[in-house]
């Protein structure tokens, strides 16, 4: 199994293998689960003090941060997936 690395702004990278959803940080169940994962320590605010625009959650109940938009992270996944698939 090969390890797939994205790249969610400033330098930061997650491992894409265990990326679960990337969603919008604007509705109220998602906020609560940043929230709850703030007071589980599990959030991970990788924004460098810029407005959340993208909210990751992963397989090891991690939720991170990011002040790229969903759409940019996703197109940098699906990017990913088509070079492993060219390899």
């Amino acid at each position: 199994m090969t390890i797939k690395l994205i790249n969610i702004g400033f330098g930061n990278i997650v491992s894409a293998n265990r990326i679960i959803s990337i969603v919008s940080p604007e509705s109220a169940p998602i906020k609560r689960i940043m929230q709850e994962a703030r007071e589980r320590n599990m959030l991970i605010d990788a924004t460098y003090g810029r407005r959340t625009r993208a909210v990751i959650v992963t397989d090891s109940d991690h939720v991170i941060l990011s002040a790229v938009q969903p759409e940019t992270v996703a197109q940098r996944l699906h990017t990913k997936d088509e070079e492993a698939d060219e390899a």
